[in-house]
C-alpha cells in the first residue's frame, strides 16, 4: 500500500512539471470523481449533496463537497501548486561568443542554485494564443531532454568549494545548442501548442528537471522527487478529501498559487479567491452574510506546506528539542512571530485529529537564531479570519529541484485529513470545541 502510493505521487509529479499542470491533473481526477466545474463569471446554482470545483487563472483551484443536511461551517486544507525555478523572459534567447544559444531567465522563488546545475532540463508552462476574435490558453510541455545548465570546471574557479554565490543572469542560463539553434526555441513551443509561431502572443514558462522520481534506501524508506514541496501535500490532501465522508460542515480543497513568491497575486492566498468562493457558497445554498459570518466562526483551517526534516550532515541547523524526523508523522508547525499561524487551540484540534486517525504527530519549531520561510495560513487568514494550523510532511533539500521525503509520510497525511473531513469541528461556548462524527 505505501509503495502503491508513492508510485502514484511520483506519476503526479512527473505530470505537473508546472504549476498550470498540477491543476490540470487536479481537475482530470475530480472530473472523473463526478466533481462539476464552476466558473467565476457565471452564475452559481448549487445542489445540497453534490461536488463543485472552480479554478482561477488556472494555476489555482478551490473544489467544495456541500452536505445534503444544513451545515454551520467550513473545512479547509489548503496547499500550494508552485515551486522555485527559472522562468523563460520575453525575448527567450541569447547569441553567446556566436557559437551557443542559451535561454534567457530569471528566478522565480528563493531556490538552490547548484543543484540545477549538470542535469537535463525541459521547458513547461503555458502559451496564449491568438485564433482571429478569440484568445485561448494552452499548456505545453517540451517533454525531452532540451537543456543544461553547465558548471564551470574547478580549475577555472578553484575557490568555488569555500562557498561562491551565484548571479543567476550570468551563471544560470541554460544552454540549448550551438549558435546554428537561433530562433528555433519558439519553433518548438509553437509546435508542441499546436500552432505557428506567429499565433503565441504571451507565455509562461518555466525549466523543470527531468530527473524522475524514485523511491530508495535500505529499506526503501526515502521518496526523492521535483516539486514534493508543495505537490506531496497537494497530492495527498486530494486523496483525503475525496476519500472522506462528508460531515456536517461544508469540505473544501484549496490549492493557492505564488505561495513561492509570497501569495499576493490575484491567485495567491492573499487574493479574495477562497473569500468569494466561500461567500458564493453560503450565498448559493439559502445563506445570507450574516450567515457568513457564523459559518466563518466555526470553520477551521489546515495550511498543508512541507517542513524541514533534522539534516543528517547538519543537525545543528535545526531547533535542539523541536525537531522533525522523516517516515515520524505530520510536523505541526509553530512560530512566535506567526510566520505559522498555529496556536495552542489550532494545535490542540490538529492533535485530536490525529489521535482519531491514529497518526503520529511531530512538533516543528526553527532555531530562534535561524528563521525559517513563512507560508499560506496566515496570508489566508487576512481575508478569511478563522482557526487554522499549519502543518507539513518532514522533507531534506528543501527548494532544490530534487527534494527528499519520507516514504510513510504521504499515506499519514492521506489518512489524518481522510479524518479531518469526516469530522465536523465545532465552536463551543467559553472556548470549548466539539469534534463530531
Amino acid at each position: 500500500m505505501q509503495n502503491n502510493i508513492n508510485d502514484e505521487l511520483i506519476t503526479f509529479l512527473a505530470k505537473s512539471p508546472s504549476a498550470f499542470h498540477a491543476i490540470a491533473n487536479i481537475k482530470e481526477v475530480l472530473n472523473a470523481s463526478g466533481f462539476t466545474q464552476l466558473s467565476e463569471n457565471r452564475s452559481w446554482h448549487l445542489e445540497r449533496g453534490l461536488n463543485y470545483y472552480i479554478t482561477r487563472n488556472d494555476s489555482s483551484l478551490i473544489a467544495f463537497r456541500i452536505p445534503e443536511a444544513a451545515f454551520t461551517g467550513f473545512q479547509i486544507c489548503a496547499g500550494h501548486s508552485d515551486s522555485p525555478a527559472f522562468k523563460i523572459k520575453e525575448v527567450p534567447e541569447i547569441e553567446g561568443d556566436k557559437k551557443y544559444t542559451r535561454l534567457n531567465v530569471e528566478g522565480y522563488g528563493g531556490m538552490l542554485c547548484a543543484p540545477w546545475m549538470d542535469r537535463p532540463l525541459s521547458v513547461a508552462g503555458r502559451v496564449v494564443l491568438k485564433d482571429q476574435a478569440s484568445i485561448q490558453t494552452k499548456l505545453v510541455n517540451l517533454d525531452q531532454d532540451l537543456l543544461l545548465i553547465p558548471n564551470l570546471a574547478i580549475h577555472m574557479n578553484r575557490k568555488v568549494n569555500d562557498g561562491y554565490t551565484y548571479n543567476i543572469q550570468k551563471d544560470m542560463l541554460p544552454l540549448a545548442g550551438s549558435a546554428a539553434v537561433k530562433d528555433k526555441f519558439m519553433k518548438l513551443v509553437a509546435e508542441n501548442a499546436g500552432a505557428s509561431e506567429t499565433d503565441i502572443i504571451g507565455k509562461d514558462l518555466f525549466l523543470y528537471n527531468r530527473t524522475k522520481g524514485c523511491i530508495w534506501g535500505a529499506d526503501q524508506e526515502y521518496i526523492s522527487a521535483p516539486r514534493l514541496d508543495d505537490l506531496q501535500c497537494a497530492y495527498a490532501a486530494l486523496r483525503g478529501f475525496l476519500a472522506a465522508d462528508t460531515p456536517g460542515n461544508t469540505a473544501i480543497y484549496c490549492i493557492f498559487d505564488n505561495e513561492e513568491i509570497g501569495s499576493g497575486t490575484k491567485q495567491g492566498a492573499a487574493s479574495t479567491f477562497l473569500k468569494d468562493t466561500l461567500k458564493r457558497i453560503c450565498t448559493c445554498t439559502g445563506g445570507c452574510d450574516e450567515d457568513y459570518h457564523r459559518y466563518l466562526a466555526d470553520s477551521f483551517m489546515v495550511s498543508a506546506d512541507n517542513a524541514h526534516a533534522v539534516h543528517p550532515n547538519s543537525p545543528d541547523k535545526s531547533d535542539s528539542a523541536n525537531r522533525v524526523y522523516m517516515n515520524e508523522g505530520i510536523a505541526i508547525k509553530h512560530s512566535a512571530n506567526q510566520k505559522y499561524t498555529t496556536d495552542a487551540v489550532s494545535s490542540g484540534i490538529f492533535k485530536a485529529i490525529c489521535q482519531r486517525a491514529e497518526v503520529p504527530v511531530q512538533s516543528f519549531v526553527n532555531r530562534s537564531d535561524l528563521p525559517g520561510g513563512s507560508t499560506l495560513g496566515n496570508i489566508a487568514n487576512t481575508q478569511t479570519a478563522m482557526n487554522t494550523v499549519d502543518i507539513g510532511l518532514a522533507q531534506l533539500a528543501m527548494h532544490s529541484p530534487y527534494e527528499t521525503a519520507g516514504a510513510k509520510d504521504t499515506g499519514y497525511l492521506i489518512k489524518a485529513l481522510k479524518t479531518f473531513y469526516t469530522t465536523a469541528i465545532r465552536c463551543g461556548e467559553n472556548g470549548s470545541y466539539i469534534l463530531e462524527d
